[in-house]
């Protein structure tokens, strides 16, 4: 199911659907590997999507939260959220 979505407006869903590992590498410009180990360690809250080894999805509020604990303003990042 696809929806249209007039051109210059973006979806609002985008705003609200959780984030790949790769997008927060991205915004805090690091590796992915990086992200992972602070899943890992327990310091980024994620969730796991798939069947096997699936993949690690993180909440927008997880991340605003992980930012903020850090004092990382939401400025500094290579990305809009």
């Amino acid at each position: 199911m696809s929806t249209t979505v007039p051109a210059g407006e973006s979806p609002a869903i985008k705003r609200t659907e959780p984030l790949r590992v790769k997008d927060i590498a991205a915004a805090l410009r690091v590796s992915a590997d990086s992200v992972y180990a602070e899943i890992k360690a327990g310091r980024l809250a994620s969730y796991r999507v798939g069947a096997g080894r699936g993949t690690h999805r993180v909440s927008r509020v997880a991340f605003t939260q992980y930012l903020a604990e850090r004092g990382i303003p939401t400025s500094e990042l290579a990305v809009t959220l």
